[in-house]
């Protein structure tokens, strides 16, 4: 499949890139039978950018169903075209949809995800903070405020989703 989700990334995150942080862009593309409730395949692309201050170059490091590639782009619109777009991805073998069934390829991209291990980490942190065995009247207080931060933290700092329109193998 080829398709752009240059969309995911808004002017406050092209500027983010530019940080000298390394900042991360997943895609994952499914293929669903239409009325199903599991995929039939799925491919995903990931890229791990920075911004390399020394050399004024973007690294990336590209992940795909064919490999992992190191690559260097000298702009935001090098990144956009290397990280926000999927180019004849190869999502699906043929075999595995039914003939005759309509199929949609659904798309997911994150930038910058929160695993669900960080999460987890976090909310036992907030539980507990890190070497703390004690149980003293602020620790109900320390928990009550930094739950309210770690609530509002997203899985990513922006999701897209789209599907295409049916078709049939």
């Amino acid at each position: 499949a080829s398709f752009s989700y240059s969309d995911v990334l808004t002017p406050l995150l092209r500027t983010k890139l530019s940080n000298g942080l390394s900042n991360v862009i997943v895609m994952r593309a499914y293929v669903f039978e239409a009325g199903a409730t599991s995929p039939v395949a799925l491919a995903a692309k990931t890229c791990n950018v920075s911004y390399d201050v020394w050399d004024e170059v973007y690294r990336i490091k590209l992940t795909t169903p064919d490999g992992t590639l190191n690559k260097a782009v000298v702009n935001v619109d090098g990144v956009v075209r290397e990280c926000a777009a999927a180019q004849d991805l190869p999502i699906a073998d043929r075999s595995l949809m039914r003939a005759g069934a309509s199929h949609f390829l659904a798309v997911i991209v994150d930038v910058n995800p929160v695993s669900e291990e960080m999460l987890a980490q976090l909310q036992k942190w907030v539980e507990r903070p890190m070497g703390s065995t004690a149980i003293a009247p602020g620790n109900a207080l320390f928990g009550a405020f930094v739950g309210l931060f770690v609530r509002t933290i997203g899985t990513s700092d922006r999701t897209i989703q789209f599907r295409t329109q049916a078709f049939v193998p």
